[in-house]
């Protein structure tokens, strides 16, 4: 059976979704009966909150800072490290008021086409307030420079008067902007220590990759590097199959018990139609940074399988094919990957063009020289990209053109060849030659290394066995 007719063949695909804010409802005003239990509701929220903050540490917020007091805004360029007294964020798809003593605190989430001003008018705060943030020296542009899904917080008081401003920056820093007793806005920047943990992620797959990948916790992002790790070995178009598991550990980074960001992959084992393939994430003295197998060997190879993202071959190599076009035997001699129009086409290794330009019945063409021996060719390319001409040096993965049907073409496909010393070889079959293995002398460290992540990897496959079976 071939590989494109096989049932049990997973596609791979994104799924994108779109989230908006919902509405936000102001509550209406209480009769004058029920003034007694709005009092006793007002004091039971803050007992909560109190009692919220102190006791929930894997649940704090960047507001809930836990570090130690470094002095005066002045000190350190006026960066503090200290806990700050603010109520718990509210839920970020809720906008509404929460109430603090006499002043209160609201969430603000930037929309399309809000600017600072629709932001500060819409709950009503003063323009010479809103207009000081933007001239607070050194920080003023934080407040002009707004993107759709930033947030913010801001602390009212009697008529509308800003009395504060949270504003975070990036993953490590915040902006508190605080009215002092004199009446003036004071910024303080708050710097956050990240804390960097290890996690574990496992999966079989029933019908496709990103599918396998949601259900074990991991965003497409994450699963787009997971396999691009193996990309040199298994081709994640082709080759899945329902019963295919990975195991992997990555990095995440957290400030104040919240997760912030992933960091990198650093092992992962990938089981494909009964071979497994392993791969750690290892940085020599030099700080060169590479995934290596257990025995030190490099997981790349001097050329990726598939120079394209396809929705299927179209045709494969044969020596006996019949051209569609002239109606007669003529040789095959690469595959064709069938892509929408205008689809990238990326350099399968390091090499130099030594054609770009119409060729024949192949159209638009390139062909790469790569270390002598081997030479690759694209061809029926709708266009090139800028700045590539012959005697161009180009990288593995950097986009040369994009997908077309120029010369003997009846659909827009890629038409790819693979020759090692002149002589065509089936791009799906050749063995890649493998990139350089790690130095000798840095052996020692890369055990050092590996030896405890493949212990992680052999627990978590073993859970991921025992909990759904081979």
């Amino acid at each position: 059976m071939s590989r494109q007719n096989n049932p049990n063949r997973s596609s791979v695909r994104n799924d994108y979704k779109v989230l908006l804010p919902r509405r936000r409802h102001r509550r209406p005003a209480l009769p004058r009966i029920q003034w007694p239990w709005f009092a006793l509701g007002l004091i039971l929220p803050v007992i909560a909150i109190s009692v919220a903050v102190s006791g929930d540490e894997t649940t704090g917020h960047p507001i809930a800072m836990t570090a130690s007091i470094a002095g005066p805004a002045s000190l350190e360029q006026g960066r503090v490290h200290r806990r700050l007294a603010l109520p718990p964020a509210p839920e970020p798809e809720a906008w509404h008021e929460q109430a603090d003593g006499d002043e209160q605190w609201v969430e603000l989430r930037v929309r399309s086409g809000d600017s600072l001003a629709t932001l500060m008018e819409r709950q009503g705060v003063r323009s010479a307030d809103w207009l000081a943030l933007t001239r607070i020296a050194n920080y003023g542009q934080q407040f002009n420079r707004l993107y759709p899904g930033d947030t913010m917080r801001i602390q009212l008081g009697e008529e509308g008067r800003l009395q504060g401003v949270y504003r975070p920056i990036d993953e490590h820093n915040s902006l508190l902007v605080q009215r002092d007793k004199n009446g003036a806005l004071q910024p303080q920047l708050i710097a956050y220590d990240l804390e960097r943990r290890i996690h574990h992620a496992s999966g079989r797959i029933r019908s496709s990759l990103f599918f396998a990948g949601r259900e074990a916790g991991l965003s497409d992002a994450m699963t787009m590097e997971l396999a691009n790790i193996f990309a040199w070995d298994i081709d994640f178009a082709l080759d899945i199959r329902e019963g295919d598991s990975f195991t992997m550990l990555y990095e995440a980074f957290y400030r104040d018990g919240e997760r912030v960001r992933t960091g990198n992959v650093l092992a992962a084992e990938f089981n494909n139609r009964n071979r497994r393939f392993r791969a750690i994430r290892f940085t020599d003295p030099e700080g060169n940074t590479d995934y290596y197998t257990p025995e030190g060997n490099s997981v790349r190879r001097e050329f990726i399988r598939t120079p394209v993202d396809f929705t299927r071959i179209s045709s494969r190599f044969n020596p006996n094919r019949r051209h569609p076009i002239l109606n007669r035997i003529r040789a095959h001699r690469g595959v064709d990957y069938a892509a929408p129009r205008g689809t990238p086409i990326k350099a399968a290794g390091d090499g130099r063009i030594i054609h770009r330009g119409p060729h024949g019945g192949y159209g638009n063409t390139i062909i790469i020289e790569h270390a002598g021996r081997y030479t690759t060719l694209y061809a029926h390319m709708n266009g090139f990209a800028r700045g590539i001409g012959k005697g161009t040096r180009v990288r593995q993965g950097q986009v040369i053109g994009y997908v077309g049907d120029t010369g003997l073409a009846t659909a827009p496909h890629l038409h790819y060849e693979f020759r090692v010393d002149g002589v065509h070889k089936d791009p799906l079959k050749v063995d890649l030659p493998s990139a350089k293995p790690l130095a000798a002398d840095y052996h020692n460290e890369f055990r050092v290394t590996a030896e405890p992540l493949l212990a992680q990897l052999d627990v978590v496959h073993r859970t991921l066995v025992a909990t759904q079976g081979d």
